[in-house]
């Protein structure tokens, strides 16, 4: 019983691709499998980790999915002053205080952009926060490299675990 518990949290941890940044994701593919939906976590995945306002790259990738017709929407534990002002710099929809790796708000997420597990996509940096929330919510999840290595430090504290979940998953 313990070793299908275990099996179960290790699948959690497993994202369905891993890609070096967002913007070489294939988007184009995305749309082909039926994805219409996709959640972006902010923090190391479009810009620095803590910015303030979002950088050519997160414009950039944002334009990009809307002109392939995607519905956008940042979703980012942060507190909702500083992620509602990115979004709203990114004229994108956003889910504040998301709790992930709670499913909690990916479902608000995709209550929010009338769409399904089965036409989103999560898009993160983080194993226990992105692609946990991710899986559990039952929608393709995409891992990401970090943005950039300047980390708040309780997230430094996870990323050796990571390594190791990596290390065993191989990817």
């Amino acid at each position: 019983m313990y070793k299908i518990l275990l099996m179960n949290i290790f699948r959690a941890m497993v994202p369905d691709t891993v890609y070096k940044r967002a913007d070489v994701i294939p988007y184009e593919e995305l749309k082909s499998q039926g994805k219409t939906c996709i959640l972006f976590d902010f923090d190391n995945t479009l810009g620095p980790d803590h910015a303030t306002a979002p950088d050519k790259y997160a414009f950039d990738i944002i334009a990009k999915v809307r002109e392939l017709g995607f519905k956008c929407c940042l979703v980012s534990n942060a507190k909702s002053g500083r992620s509602a002002g990115i979004a709203e710099k990114l004229d994108i929809p956003c889910v504040t205080y998301a709790h992930k790796p709670r499913p909690v708000g990916i479902f608000r997420a995709m209550e929010k952009m009338s769409a399904t597990p089965d036409e989103t996509v999560m898009i993160g940096d983080q194993v226990f926060t992105d692609v946990i929330a991710g899986r559990l919510a039952g929608v393709y999840t995409i891992m990401v490299e970090r943005y950039s290595s300047k980390e708040i430090w309780y997230v430094v504290l996870k990323r050796p675990l990571e390594k190791i979940v990596r290390l065993v998953a191989r990817y």
